[in-house]
């Protein structure tokens, strides 16, 4: 297929040549630019350089895995990450979506698959640069006692101290914090991640957990964002004083 000049770029990070390959011809063929990695310290040097419009990461590389590659372009990247992980390998899900994935597919992963997340992950970055114009013409922030959420500048101040919020984060933060009300699992998943729940994704405790982490939440018992046992979230409006 011809490649478009407004064609999406893809960097493919995988040290599996036929597979990387297999993945780059499908891609290809969907219309997007394929650029092909398989090795951890160059992938980093590339995409720093490069700056693609998405990331889909392996794990397992030479030189360095991609849990470091991971954590070493959250500094300069702010693009979507897609992380391959094993089956079965539930800490390799949760490892990723802490150094600031944004998605993850599991081994053996059909074509298929891998492009519905990427389209996923597209519309959700539409959707987030849409807000941005939208909340710069409204000046859309939030205000709670100490906590402020400013959507026009996508930071999360409490006190006087920005707080290192990730993408992801924010937006979970954002909607949570909008909502006025219990948020389910299955919402916020459609919503942040742009798939269906499955009764099974634990994406959005690990992103909360964060989240709560870096504000100052009690772990054990959290009173700022609450745990609503078999129904959601519930961002406490007065617990930022």
């Amino acid at each position: 297929m011809t490649q478009l000049p407004d064609a999406k770029h893809i960097m493919l990070v995988e040290d599996d040549q036929s597979l990387a390959q297999w993945f780059s011809d499908y891609l290809g063929e969907q219309g997007y630019l394929i650029t092909l990695v398989t090795r951890g310290d160059v992938a980093i040097e590339l995409i720093e350089s490069d700056q693609p419009d998405l990331v889909v990461l392996d794990i397992m590389l030479p030189v360095k895995d991609g849990f470091d590659v991971c954590k070493a372009v959250r500094h300069f990247y702010h693009g979507p990450i897609l992380m391959m992980t094993a089956r079965d390998q539930e800490m390799d899900e949760v490892l990723g979506l802490e150094l600031g994935a944004d998605d993850y597919v599991t081994k053996p992963v059909k074509p298929r698959v891998l492009l519905s997340r990427i389209k996923a992950l597209f519309r959700r970055a539409a959707t987030t640069a849409t807000s941005q114009q939208n909340t710069r013409q409204s000046t859309n922030t939030l205000k709670f006692g100490q906590l402020t959420i400013d959507a026009n500048t996508r930071k999360t101040t409490l006190g006087s101290q920005v707080m290192p919020i990730s993408s992801n984060e924010f937006d979970v933060l954002w909607y949570l914090a909008k909502a006025g009300k219990v948020v389910n699992r299955k919402d916020l998943i459609s919503e942040i991640r742009g798939i269906e729940y499955d009764g099974f994704d634990r994406s959005m405790d690990i992103i909360v957990s964060r989240i709560r982490k870096k504000l100052g939440d009690d772990a054990s018992n959290p009173y700022r964002i609450k745990t609503v046992w078999g129904k959601g979230y519930l961002f406490v409006e007065d617990a930022w004083t």
